[in-house]
């Protein structure tokens, strides 16, 4: 999905040079114009897979282009409309004439991605034909050899028949995800929608998002409707804020709600499955989650054990991806040696099975000869910043304030990044900030994301 290509339409050049930077940081094909017209000429030029179009422009408005562009009936690119204060009334007319969604300004990051994301994987299900085999399945038995993996696969099984509400516990990286989509396409409800939303994006107009909205003849139908018969997915449910929270358990126990604005009340019939890295107990203490609706969604808890308490499972996992990326991008075919192998498990892997698979591809795109050794798994861990640490340079002290803060703040910052691969998303998880502003520090930094990202 990252080899997308993007282009990006409005006027405000400090708006399309930061979401260009974004988007690019994420591995994205980007192109800007500032103009109707330009984009016009840049569509005709090229193929996209997605454009960004903003609806007020000074020659030729969003909703114009988009009539255009969907004049065959259908439009050849997936369209995400950019609205501005007191346009989601013509942004949602958008979305009537095709538009995929709209996001308004100022641009959340993480809704802005999220986006993109959900805009492209809906463009590949429609026209993708390749064989399961050949593309990443998005249903995977949880491997390993464990006693661990072997209780939770059995728990999978039982919770297959069945629909009660279930809480997926982990942390980052451990594959909670894919339990949850694991357990959908073994349910009953196999046969309708998995909808999956983040509460760490559900933040500004939360309520309609989740639950839809009227306005007028006006109807827009949100996550809750979408999900009707099927199964919704909730990651990060720790992030829901309390007035939606609220509302999402009234909705659970009288298994109804209403859109935003609306009168009449809807069924609620879907299957709920909620994920979290956060002890929910604990933000029950302290007043961040309700009480009531930790009971309504953990019916069922299940719990992913981080793989370094399961290292006889790295073997196994190893053999899977290594299998998995030379059938998937015809990557040559490598062997991890016993050494190697030995090596990774007593690895401690903070990232987990993301940080497992991360590596293994890493390894079989760079490395050379049918065997991994010891030797070049010693090199990569390091490339990766994961062997590294961070030490203040005595200079650093003879530096005025000011400077000596920056020269920390990007030593920091680098650091943090080579340790993540180059991940925006993972390295605004750990240094606890908000991705906008991240990008502002790294930006005003003067540090090149990718580049950074690749160093040793």
């Amino acid at each position: 999905m990252s080899s997308a290509n993007i282009l990006i339409v409005d006027d405000e050049k400090d708006i399309r040079e930061l979401v260009g930077e974004i988007l690019a940081d994420e591995g994205y094909r980007v192109e800007t114009v500032d103009s109707g017209q330009h984009a016009r000429l840049a569509v005709d030029e090229s193929d996209f897979d997605l454009v960004l179009l903003d609806i007020w422009m000074p020659d030729v408005d969003g909703i114009s282009l988009l009539k255009e562009w969907g004049q065959g009936g259908k439009l050849p690119f997936q369209v995400v409309m950019i609205s501005g204060h007191g346009t989601v009334d013509t942004a949602v007319e958008a979305t009537r004439l095709g538009a995929f969604d709209f996001v308004e300004k100022p641009l959340s990051t993480a809704k802005l991605l999220k986006t993109v994301e959900q805009a492209l994987a809906d463009r590949a299900n429609r026209r993708d034909t390749t064989t399961l085999k050949d593309r990443l399945p998005e249903v995977v038995e949880p491997v390993g050899v464990s006693a661990a993996m072997r209780d939770l696969r059995e728990q999978l099984d039982r919770l297959s028949s069945s629909e009660p509400a279930v809480l997926i516990r982990g942390e980052s990286g451990s594959g909670k995800s894919t339990l949850a989509r694991y357990l959908h396409a073994h349910s009953p409800r196999r046969q309708k929608r998995l909808v999956e939303v983040s509460g760490a994006t559900l933040k500004a107009n939360a309520e309609r998002e989740l639950f839809g909205f009227e306005d007028g003849d006006e109807v827009v139908s949100g996550k809750l409707e979408q999900a009707h018969g099927g199964t919704l997915f909730i990651d990060e449910v720790n992030e829901l804020d309390t007035d939606l929270q609220r509302s999402l358990a009234a909705a659970i126990d009288t298994r109804s709600y209403r859109r935003v604005r609306g009168t009449e009340n809807l069924p609620l019939d879907v299957r709920l499955i909620c994920c979290t890295r956060a002890d929910l107990e604990a933000e029950i203490r302290l007043g961040r989650f309700r009480e009531d609706l930790y009971y309504q969604i953990s019916v069922v808890p299940l719990v992913v054990p981080p793989l370094r308490e399961r290292p006889e499972d790295v073997p196994e996992l190893l053999s899977f991806y290594t299998d998995f990326f030379a059938s998937r991008d015809k990557m040559p075919w490598r062997r991890f040696s016993v050494g190697a192998q030995n090596r990774l498990r007593n690895h401690h892997w903070g990232g987990n099975v993301h940080e497992l698979r991360n590596l293994v591809q890493r390894l079989m795109l760079l490395g050379n000869g049918e065997e991994v050794g010891v030797d070049e798994i010693d090199q990569a861990l390091a490339a990766s910043g994961v062997a590294g640490s961070v030490s203040v340079p005595v200079r650093i002290y003879e530096m005025p304030l000011r400077e000596a803060r920056e020269q920390f703040e990007r030593e920091y910052l680098e650091f943090q990044l080579r340790q993540v691969s180059g991940s925006v998303g993972r390295l605004a998880k750990n240094v606890g900030m908000e991705r906008t502003h991240l990008y502002r520090k790294l930006r005003a930094l003067g540090i090149d994301v990718r580049k950074t990202g690749q160093k040793g």
